[in-house]
Formats: structure tokens, sequence, C-alpha cells
């Protein structure tokens, strides 16, 4: 699904209470504000969904697979998402009743 396609169902599944306008501006705004947040290194919890979040990745000897040669790779900050038990039980096709027993 890309984000044309993301922003339709969201359309679809709001029962008429958005436009395709109102769906990208919610959509772009969210999208501003995860990245805002990670910017400035917060995360952003949604209960039952995920977390978004940066992770530190340290500086690194790797090696060119062209040439084999060892190379410094740069610690860096990378963005992140680890998915919630909700978002994980719908994928592995668990109902919210089954999750409950």
């Amino acid at each position: 699904m890309n984000k044309s396609e993301l922003i339709d169902s969201m359309v679809k599944h709001s029962d008429g209470k958005l436009d395709k306008a109102q769906a990208t501006a919610g959509l772009n705004a969210f999208i501003d504000a995860v990245s805002e947040a990670m910017t400035n290194n917060d995360s952003v919890s949604l209960v039952g969904f995920g977390t978004f979040s940066v992770k530190e990745r340290q500086a690194r000897t790797g090696r060119n697979p062209k040439t084999g040669e060892s190379m410094e790779i740069p610690a860096s900050r990378v963005p992140s998402f680890k998915a919630g038990k909700g978002l994980k039980d719908g994928v592995n096709g668990v109902s919210k009743d089954d999750a409950n027993q």
C-alpha cells in the first residue's frame, strides 16, 4: 500500500466523516509530528500499535564488498519502529477475543 492508497483507505474507514483532502492533511500532519519528535530524539508511542523511536548505532569496522578492504563506519542515529502487541496479534491472525482468553 502506498501513500495515496492509505489515504483512500482512511477515507473509506471514516464512514463519510473525512473527505480525501482532510485525510491527506491528517496523514501529512501525523508524518510531520512523528518526524519532528524523532528529530528531537523523542519517541512516539501508540498503545496497541507500536512505538516510533531513534536508536543509536555505534561506530564499527566494516568491509567494502567490492574490494574486501576494511573501512570505518561512523556512529549514527537511525529511525526505528517496534510493533505493539495489538498489531503483532492482528498480523498473526489473533483476534482481540482470542488474545484476552
